[in-house]
């Protein structure tokens, strides 16, 4: 096994959501608004799916401050093009009350392809989500740390979760977006893999059938980027608060290099069959934070706040290392708080105690997310 440090750069991709200042209803991204934002921000702003969304993605940081004051800016910069044309941008999973079949996907070469390949499947894609690549030059490196930090990925997905409405009505879920996105084929937790040849192996079939062009239409919770060398964990929803995204992103960069500081020991996290990690997976989607994590050396379920005391624990020299102690230690302030999910649901029961409809209530939810889009910038 390689034992050269890798780099662990940091690059972040966020996708929101674009809604009519007033109403509150989502709003079609005029081409007009994707030119400016795009000239403002050279390139790392692009049209998503669905002409509501719009994604942003950081340039290469090489740690988690930079990474603040690239999110800071971009986050700024959408928000201040939005209001220009009458729009705000919310960062949620999924918008309070909206619905997916009056959206209109983006008329774009890719995008129709997808349409026409997914069919109703895609259209259903109403949903955005937050990626956090970590920079791991060695092929044979990803592999190997793909394969034990997927054993993290329902703690992150539980931090993230955002997304309990659909189309006005509560779900009951922390992270309703999964249900929508495991719709699609190649998603889910990755397979355990023996080495990059494998895997090259594994996908270099669907792209010599024609059914992918290449790896960057698999679409698991985490992989081996196809565009540059890094690990991308894909499972979170896409946060609310800059500051929520900066922690789960220094949690990503600090487990992996937590990860390969064992594997310089000669040591490694166990590895866990992907039934019961998907165990873990379905609890962080249904309850967020709120109903703990299974412990599969202890073989009990463990509340979050002891498991956000343990990773900081597990991850303070990492911390220490990268520079991003304080996004760390976070954790335990976000666990204590709650998720978007969370203060999405508090925001509509004091609307719903206060005499208001169901119709204002998720309205209230969509005026909070546009406040709380802005908070930390």
């Amino acid at each position: 096994m390689v034992r050269t440090a890798p780099a662990l750069t940091l690059g972040v991709e966020e996708e929101y959501l674009l809604v009519d200042a007033e109403t509150y209803e989502l709003a079609n991204a005029p081409e007009a608004l994707i030119e400016e934002c795009q000239g403002a921000m050279q390139g790392q702003v692009s049209p998503e799916f669905l002409q509501c969304q719009i994604e942003i993605g950081t340039k290469v940081c090489q740690d988690i401050s930079g990474a603040r004051e690239e999110l800071k800016r971009l986050r700024s910069t959408v928000a201040r093009c939005a209001k220009r044309h009458g729009m705000a941008p919310i960062a949620a999973s999924c918008h309070p009350f909206a619905d997916w079949k009056l959206q209109h996907h983006t008329d774009k070469s890719r995008y129709n392809e997808l349409e026409q390949a997914l069919a109703g499947v895609a259209r259903r894609l109403l949903i955005c989500g937050m990626h956090v690549h970590v920079g791991i030059e060695s092929p044979s490196q990803r592999i190997d740390l793909m394969n034990q930090l997927s054993y993290f990925l329902p703690h992150l997905l539980a931090i993230s979760a955002s997304s309990p409405f659909w189309m006005g009505q509560d779900t009951g879920l922390a992270s309703y977006r999964l249900t929508v996105f495991d719709n699609l084929p190649r998603t889910g937790l990755p397979p355990q893999l023996n080495s990059w040849a494998e895997f090259e192996r594994m996908t270099g079939v669907l792209v010599d059938l024609d059914i992918i062009e290449d790896s960057s239409k698999v679409w698991w919770d985490l992989r081996p980027s196809s565009r540059f060398p890094t690990l991308e964990t894909r499972i979170c929803d896409v946060p609310t608060l800059l500051e929520d995204t900066l922690t789960i992103a220094a949690l990503a960069q600090c487990f992996t290099r937590m990860l390969w500081r064992l594997a310089a020991r000669n040591q490694r996290w166990r590895l866990y069959d992907n039934m019961l990690i998907g165990e873990n997976r379905w609890r962080a989607q249904r309850y967020g934070l709120n109903e703990g994590m299974i412990d599969f050396g202890q073989r009990e379920i463990v509340p979050f706040s002891v498991l956000a005391e343990e990773i900081q624990e597990i991850l303070g020299e990492d911390a220490e290392a990268l520079g991003c102690r304080k996004e760390v230690e976070a954790v335990i302030d976000l666990v204590a708080r709650g998720t978007s999910s969370d203060s999405q649901r508090r925001v509509h029961k004091a609307s719903i105690a206060n005499g208001k409809s169901e119709d204002e209530a998720t309205r209230d939810v969509v005026r909070h997310l546009i406040d709380a889009f802005h908070d930390g910038l």
